[in-house]
């Protein structure tokens, strides 16, 4: 099988054009794709506890740390306590944060809004479902035996 024909190496190709996309659109801003998508998923008003950031991104913790830094260092973000459980931290947006992530919003959204100009609806969901199945069949089932 050529690698062309494999779904990972599909997937895998596809991404990489997206995030070499993202990060050219990001670096007009003083971003990265990375903080972008960090940007995304921290609520604008409660913040976030930054225990879930990581998870909503699907990523390790030790991974975002290295990015929350950054953010905080170009003043996009901050820190506080939580009120109710002390032992947790939860991130804010500063104003400047909430610029960037607007940024960030409108390109996910004009990034999307053009497939679709260019790919039917019909398409675009099966392509929904497909993806959906890899994901629970990679969650669900043990792929690669221990025995092997």
């Amino acid at each position: 099988m050529k690698r062309e024909e494999t779904i990972d190496h599909n997937i895998k190709t596809a991404w990489h054009a997206i995030a070499r996309m993202y990060n050219h659109q990001a670096a007009k801003h003083d971003m990265t794709m990375s903080i972008g998508f960090v940007l995304l998923n921290i609520s604008s008003k409660e913040g976030t506890p930054a225990t879930k950031i990581a998870p909503l991104m699907g990523l390790e913790s030790r991974s975002l740390t290295r990015v929350l830094k950054n953010m905080e260092e170009k003043g996009f973000i901050y820190k506080k306590p939580d009120e109710i459980d002390k032992r947790s931290v939860r991130i804010y947006l500063t104003e400047k944060g909430k610029c960037k992530k607007e940024i960030s919003k409108e390109t996910v959204l004009r990034f999307n809004a053009v497939l679709r100009e260019f790919i039917p609806e019909d398409k675009i969901q099966v392509f929904f479902e497909v993806i959906n199945e890899v994901n629970e069949i990679i969650e669900n089932n043990n792929i690669y035996s221990t025995n092997e």
